[in-house]
């Protein structure tokens, strides 16, 4: 449904579209509008009936581990940190928490600072593979021990998560490094 609201509509034109009955879509919509995934734009009679125009607000969605209820992995119970399992649940809570994070910061009027790392690697071997590993853990360690201000009351700690996966073969990126000043905001 969120999908369908690119555009603003209506639970009619979104019950044309989508097959679903009318009253079911808006009840969805309703539920949606509550939770701020969804905005009302426009509000018209039509045919006697006031319709409501909404569209899609929400550019990331993240669900909830309270609503998993147990489900969510808890990268912190694997012990393979280099398994698909560890990958995922680590990237699945740092979106949760940068996803409240945001949040937060947005409620405050600041900005949130963070810094994304996004590059793609053509290896020739595992072995290559392995040794790239080794060595980045070496750099980032490095950096962390010449950086790392614990110890000080006004220092602000940051996780900081490095993963790779495979490239989906229909996409390549070019190395990008896209980051925003740290200014001791939220």
């Amino acid at each position: 449904m969120l999908e369908s609201l690119e555009r603003p509509d209506s639970a009619s034109g979104l019950s044309r579209r989508l097959g679903i009955p009318r009253q079911k879509i808006n009840y969805h919509l309703r539920k949606l509008e509550d939770a701020g995934l969804v905005e009302l734009v426009e509000e018209k009679m039509r045919r006697g009936c006031l319709e409501r125009l909404v569209r899609v607000t929400a550019r990331a969605l993240v669900v909830s581990p309270e609503f998993l209820e147990g489900l969510a992995a808890d990268p912190e119970t694997i012990a393979d940190r280099y398994s698909s399992a560890y990958l995922v649940a680590a990237a699945a809570r740092m979106v949760r928490q940068v996803a409240e994070q945001r949040e937060n910061s947005e409620k405050a009027g600041q900005r949130l600072a963070t810094f994304t790392l996004e590059s793609e690697i053509a290896f020739q071997s595992p072995a290559d593979f392995n040794a790239f590993t080794r060595e980045l853990a070496v750099a980032v360690a490095r950096l962390g021990s010449k950086y790392d201000r614990s110890s000080s009351r006004s220092s602000r700690p940051f996780r900081v998560v490095v993963g790779a996966h495979p490239a989906p073969k229909s996409q390549t990126l070019a190395p990008t490094t896209e980051a925003t000043e740290y200014s001791g905001g939220a």
